[in-house]
């Protein structure tokens, strides 16, 4: 009794609470709710698209679907280059379990040291790192045994080159993105690439796909591309140039062989070279297709055009005499010499003996504009019609600026510049009837049709002149080959070096085409700067030619023109420069 007496005595219960406080905290609760309510109203209803974008943000990703990329194949459908799986490993920072033996092994697997794989996972605020895109099968599998969390997998695709350096100038290469960089890769790009898919998901915070959202856009695979190349020629020639880079300790060099029915490019080959999958260090010096982008002074390879003009133009005969004597003029103040004194000499022993004496004396007899407009259709000073990255134009100035001193050197090939490819493709005027064709790298079935520059009679005489250069007394007897008739034009200048010309410095090439009746390819050999102790593009560039079109023309399946191993003479007819 006394207990319950003390209870209801106590001041605190004894109180009377104010009837205005509890409808105050009953209010309160209550606007909290109508609040809350309120709210949730608003987020559900009239900001929602706000919301749920804000979401999609967060969680919803818009995942590439990449397309394969289509192949690279030579003219017999052998493979060029290729795309094949290749997982690229990544990791959440953060997420990463840090076990040292597992992660020292890992760094092993990537090809890292320890330290550098500590430095990639070191900062954890990031959720994303790549540590390595496009590794083996056999090394992701490895990496995926570990059973590292936070180590992840993305597949992607890795570009494949069979052919190597051989044909890595043509070919060209991709990125690490499957992007095209240099050669047909670059050039073809989009028929290559096709066009990526999409797939709309919701991803958790470890990256894992929750759910589909939206509907998928299914990938658009790349087109194949077919080029004209042969991988057989381009591998022969390819290795045949390199031979005579290193045996001559040469700079550089380059080799190409067109079809002089289509106009395809049946190889076309740089050394150095480089393997496209490999391209760690690379300078530039092996990178560039040297047969699109350098130009030279093309010297004697020039001779049968100016030749070919005047015989187009009944001005001279194939058997017309010129008096060379005594192997030197001057003109304007400047002597320009032969290599040797010839005398008198027929304008087929002009080819043959490559006398810059009989030409020039030939082309004073022209106009400058005739010159010029023969030059120019027979493509010098225009930017081949090619598709492919970097090819260039060389230069022809217009004949307006042209001296008589001017005139008379750029009859036998100095003043002007072109491209080894230029010249190959110049040579179909003397191979195709008179006619230059454009040349392609891809594959073709359709004869060319050509823009004619000569008459067939013309360039059949020219034929001849060149098949004495390349025989016994003429400048390029090493260009012979055994079983098919060739005829060819040997050339050798000296390399400019600023405004001057190098004393030690050359360059040696020849340009020819076979068999010589009927010809079926045009080879082009360029030879920069040989040391050993040759420089004649008839000592250098012609055995090149030689090999290459024996092993081209039996590859072909073209049908010897000869029954008796041809004579060789050792020592040729030094060239002028």
């Amino acid at each position: 009794m006394s207990r319950s007496v003390a209870y209801t005595s106590s001041p605190l219960l004894a109180s009377k609470t104010p009837v205005w406080r509890s409808k105050l905290i009953v209010a309160a609760i209550a606007l909290g709710f109508v609040g809350l309510a309120g709210r949730a109203a608003w987020v559900q209803v009239w900001g929602n698209d706000f919301f749920q974008k804000q979401g999609e943000v967060r969680f919803a990703r818009t995942l590439e679907l990449p397309a394969n990329r289509g192949r690279i194949l030579d003219r017999n459908g052998l493979m060029l280059a290729t795309s094949v799986p290749a997982p690229s490993i990544w990791a959440i920072p953060e997420d990463v379990e840090r076990d040292r033996a597992k992660l020292t092994q890992l760094a092993r697997l990537l090809e890292m040291t320890p330290a550098e794989l500590d430095k990639k996972l070191a900062d954890e605020d990031k959720t994303f790192v790549w540590l390595k895109r496009q590794v083996d099968e056999p090394v992701a599998r490895e990496i995926a045994g570990l059973s590292l969390k936070g180590i992840h997998q993305r597949m992607e695709y890795r570009r494949q080159y069979p052919e190597g350096e051989a044909a890595a100038h043509v070919v060209g290469f991709t990125n690490v993105e499957d992007k095209g960089q240099e050669g047909m890769e670059l050039a073809f790009e989009k028929d290559l690439a096709g066009r990526a898919g999409s797939r709309r998901v919701i991803k958790d915070r470890l990256g894992r796909v929750v759910e589909d959202v939206g509907e998928q856009v299914p990938p658009l695979e790349g087109r194949d591309l077919q080029l004209s190349i042969d991988s057989k020629v381009q591998f022969f020639a390819y290795q045949k140039l390199r031979d005579a880079v290193i045996g001559n300790k040469a700079r550089a060099g380059s080799v190409v062989v067109l079809d002089t029915l289509t106009g395809e490019v049946l190889a076309l080959a740089n050394y150095p070279s480089y393997v496209p999958g490999k391209r760690q260090n690379l300078s530039g010096e092996q990178l560039r297709n040297r047969a699109l982008t350098d130009v030279f002074e093309p010297g004697s390879t020039m001779k049968p055009f100016t030749i070919g003009l005047a015989l187009e133009s009944g001005r001279v005969t194939p058997q017309t005499m010129i008096n060379t004597a005594p192997g030197y003029v001057v003109i304007g103040g400047a002597k320009i010499s032969d290599s040797h004194a010839h005398g008198m000499l027929s304008v087929q022993q002009v080819i043959q003996k490559s006398s810059n004496i009989g030409t020039l004396k030939i082309a004073l007899q022209m106009q400058p504009r005739e010159m010029w407009e023969t030059f120019t259709a027979a493509g010098f000073g225009q930017k081949p019609q090619i598709t492919f990255p970097g090819a260039v134009s060389g230069r022809l100035r217009p004949f307006k600026t042209w001296r008589p001193v001017e005139q008379a050197t750029m009859s036998y090939g100095y003043g002007l510049s072109a491209s080894l490819f230029q010249m190959a493709r110049s040579y179909t005027v003397f191979a195709h009837d008179g006619q230059i064709i454009p040349a392609t790298l891809l594959k073709t079935s359709q004869p060319a049709t050509g823009v004619p520059v000569f008459s067939p009679k013309t360039v059949q005489e020219v034929r001849t002149m060149l098949q004495m250069a390349a025989g016994t007394g003429g400048t390029g007897p090493k260009a012979q080959t055994v079983g098919y008739s060739v005829g060819g034009k040997s050339g050798t200048a000296h390399k400019q070096v600023g405004k001057a010309y190098a004393t030690n410095k050359y360059r040696a090439w020849f340009v020819g085409m076979a068999p010589i009746d009927k010809p079926r390819i045009i080879v082009a050999v360029m030879v920069d700067e040989p040391s050993a102790g040759k420089y004649f593009g008839g000592d250098v560039a012609a055995p090149v030619f030689s090999e290459v079109v024996q092993q081209a023309l039996r590859i072909m399946g073209v049908q010897p023109d000869m029954s008796v191993k041809p004579q060789v003479v050792v020592n040729a007819v030094e060239e002028s420069f």
